[in-house]
């Protein structure tokens, strides 16, 4: 999707006269306007995502720490997190450093992990350390991301945006898409919008950046949806979710343009 230089003054009164008006919303809404300012591809942003990873790592590690505290840990100030499946649990002087598989281990792993660093006999910490290699580490991992939710002063925007959901689900797909929540992220700094096809173990949801509406207005938020929901589309047709040729065709059927951009 690409949105024109330069946004409306009233982006509701926008949407709802192109709507009515003899051109499609097709050619109104999700038209591009030549000539187009240099663009970024903004769908998914690896910086963002690494960021965002690393922040997740650290409050993650934080959560473990103060898990392994209340179980008795002592003198350690820091847990890093990482994957070394060849060295699992390390402590080096104030920072012990763990594979991040533990963080979703259940408590009786994490209290053999404060016996391994609080023994005081090597045959209790030989102990400790064989049932922590025992465990067993899952194939994949990622540090649990702590949730985000809509900030309560943008419900109303949220709430906006999933009438939105239900009335592009109607006209565009046939009310075919199921029902998914509408979250507007104040994390996403460079990145538009993102749909999730599962988040942390829960169901579907499509996050709007909350920088992007403020900035670019609600019509090209709607623009970002739209574009978000033939993601949906895909994930709900059992298809890999990428901007490939099934994506292309069925953003023409709908009337999204394929490639999520911005100006900058």
């Amino acid at each position: 999707m690409k949105r024109r230089a330069g946004t409306a003054a009233s982006d509701e009164s926008q949407l709802g006269l192109m709507f009515d008006a003899a051109s499609s919303f097709v050619t109104g809404l999700f038209s591009a306007a030549p000539p187009e300012p240099e663009l970024e591809d903004v769908d998914g942003d690896d910086d963002e995502q690494a960021t965002e990873d690393a922040e997740d790592a650290e409050r993650a590690a934080a959560t473990l720490l103060a898990t392994l505290k209340g179980m008795g840990l002592q003198h350690v100030r820091r847990v890093v997190l990482t994957r070394n499946r060849s060295v699992v649990v390390t402590l080096k002087g104030y920072e012990l450093r763990l594979h991040e598989g533990y963080c979703s281990a259940p408590p009786a792993m994490h209290a053999q992990i404060v016996r391994f660093v609080m023994a005081r006999k090597p045959w209790e910490r030989q102990t400790a350390r064989q049932a922590i290699l025992a465990y067993p580490l899952p194939t994949h991992t990622k540090p649990p991301r702590s949730p985000e939710r809509t900030h309560p002063e943008d419900e109303p925007l949220a709430e906006r945006l999933a009438e939105w959901h239900t009335r592009l689900n109607g006209e565009r797909f046939g009310a075919s898409l199921q029902q998914v929540p509408i979250r507007v992220s104040r994390r996403m700094l460079r990145r538009l919008g993102h749909y999730a096809p599962g988040v942390e173990g829960g169901g579907p949801e499509i996050a709007i950046s909350a920088r992007h509406v403020r900035r670019d207005g609600f019509a090209s938020a709607v623009e970002t949806l739209l574009h978000e929901m033939v993601h949906q589309w895909q994930h709900e047709s059992g298809l890999p979710i990428d901007h490939g040729l099934d994506f292309r065709r069925k953003c023409r059927e709908v009337g999204a343009l394929p490639r999520a951009k911005r100006a900058v």
